[in-house]
């Protein structure tokens, strides 16, 4: 049973099976939190561990420095602040995690009894950690002692009514118990109401056999729409009109040169052979959207298209042809057009929105999506526009499928039904389909919309798809108290 309060929290005690019991000793003039804790790990469908907790309601952020009493044990003994609906071992939660090898990450269990999900940060070892609720929303905030800094990682986890927030530790060993020190630690409510908000914009990576998550690169303001470049090494971006590339393992974004062309949009995308980038870009033209070519090394473009508004899409496997979007005489529809130049063809003329055109890996189909049956829902024709045939059948609204490099998967964006077109800031979801039996799950929950995955973004070995998530951080969830 919960002990009596331990400073600024109401109880502790050890949650799940533990073969050793936990404790915590609290320092008032310090002001610290001593816990020992066992467990065999915090993982999967159940946890255990020592928690050290107080039950709240509403929205709050939780903020500690955390530090490992003494080395070696299980490289992935864990401590956490967290955010918990119940003392259920097998609780719906999110936390972040620190654990003894540095990795931080923001881990989560959706629903009760299901598997735990986590969302990686791309540091290491941060002093200070803090998460936040702030609606249904949670967030990781990272730093030291004179800074705290979006780390990029968030997630949706509705909680319903009172709810617990601690701090614990977990030594990944059920034979083991491990200690560490909490100091500095604040818990305040966060007054959503008052709080200026700030965008954040988090280009992450997925995988699908775990559906675990990594923050490759996290910035304020807005970009969006990641291509995965042909050698693995680098993804491609848009911000503020401009193309950057970002090293896979980590750097700051460089600027590609591309000439006059300074107001491209989030519909870019790379050649099979990887030597050309293709950009949609409103500099002239009135400031309509126009398809160009260039080096992907950067270099002056190469007008495609004549007429506008024109939106790339699609790349044929052969690199001979490329799909776009265009508005003509007020109706969005899809269009193919020689890579190296010539006359237009329009492959679909049915009324309403026609828009994502991709091809697949072997060239047999182009995919797109379609608001013709009612709703927007994803299609599929073949190359030349013939044998049109819708392939999702759901209440949402489907946008920009996406087709893995070994043509195993389709990836797609899903809006909520209520949803109109693609815009920003909703709730979304990243659908994956299985090509082989066409039975779909659900790959990622998160924050996004317009800008997170427009263009193809799969990783070379279909292992990985790279998107774009966003996080609307009060402001005080940022202050270095």
């Amino acid at each position: 049973m919960a002990a009596a309060s331990v400073g600024i929290f109401e109880g502790h005690q050890d949650v799940g099976t533990v073969l050793h019991a936990g404790d915590v000793q609290y320092d008032a003039a310090k002001q610290t939190y001593t816990i020992s804790g066992s467990g065999e790990n915090m993982w999967l469908k159940t946890d255990a561990f020592q928690f050290v907790w107080k039950r709240v309601f509403g929205d709050v952020m939780l903020t500690s420095d955390i530090s490992f009493i003494g080395t070696g044990g299980n490289p992935h003994r864990k401590t956490v602040l967290m955010i918990r609906q119940s003392l259920d071992a097998d609780s719906p939660y999110a936390d972040i995690a620190l654990h003894g090898v540095g990795l931080t990450s923001l881990q989560f269990r959706l629903e009760k009894g299901a598997l735990t999900q986590e969302v990686e940060a791309s540091e290491s070892a941060p002093k200070r950690l803090r998460i936040v609720k702030r609606g249904d929303y949670l967030y990781m905030v990272l730093g030291d002692d004179s800074s705290l800094h979006a780390s990029g990682a968030s997630i949706k986890l509705p909680l319903h009514g009172d709810f617990y927030v601690g701090i614990g530790v977990c030594s990944h060993d059920k034979d083991v118990v491990e200690k560490a020190v909490f100091s500095n630690v604040s818990l305040m409510p966060l007054a959503t109401s008052t709080s200026k908000l700030v965008l954040y914009s988090a280009l992450e990576t997925v995988a699908v056999a775990s559906t675990d998550r990594r923050v490759s690169y996290v910035a304020d303001g807005r970009f969006e729409a990641p291509n995965w470049t042909r050698d693995g090494k680098a993804f491609l971006f848009n911000r503020e009109g401009g193309i950057y590339r970002l090293a896979v393992d980590g750097g700051k974004p460089a600027l590609i040169d591309t000439g006059f062309a300074k107001q491209c949009n989030n519909d870019h995308g790379i050649s099979p052979d990887g030597r050309l980038l293709a950009i949609s870009d409103s500099s002239t033209e009135g400031g309509q959207s126009q398809v160009y070519t260039l080096p992907i090394e950067g270099g002056m473009p190469q007008r495609l298209t004549a007429k506008s508004p024109s939106y790339w899409h699609g790349w044929s496997p052969d690199g001979k042809t490329i799909a776009f979007t265009g508005q003509r005489d007020g109706e969005f529809d899809i269009y193919a057009i020689p890579a190296a130049g010539g006359e237009e063809t329009r492959l679909t003329t049915a009324k309403g929105l026609d828009d994502g055109p991709e091809y697949s890996p072997d060239g047999r189909y182009i995919y797109f999506n379609s608001e013709r049956s009612g709703h927007m829902q994803i299609w599929r024709m073949a190359p030349d526009g013939s044998h049109q045939e819708q392939v999702t059948f759901d209440d949402s609204n489907d946008w920009f499928p996406h087709i893995s490099p070994d043509g195993k998967w389709m990836v797609f964006l899903a809006y909520e039904k209520d949803v109109t077109g693609h815009p920003p800031s909703k709730d979304v979801t990243l659908q994956l389909m299985s090509m082989a039996d066409g039975k779909v799950s659900v790959l990622a929950t998160l924050f996004g919309g317009q800008g997170t995955i427009n263009v193809p973004s799969w990783s070379p070995d279909s292992s990985q798809l790279a998107f774009v998530s966003y996080q609307m951080l009060p402001g005080e969830a940022l202050s270095a108290n």
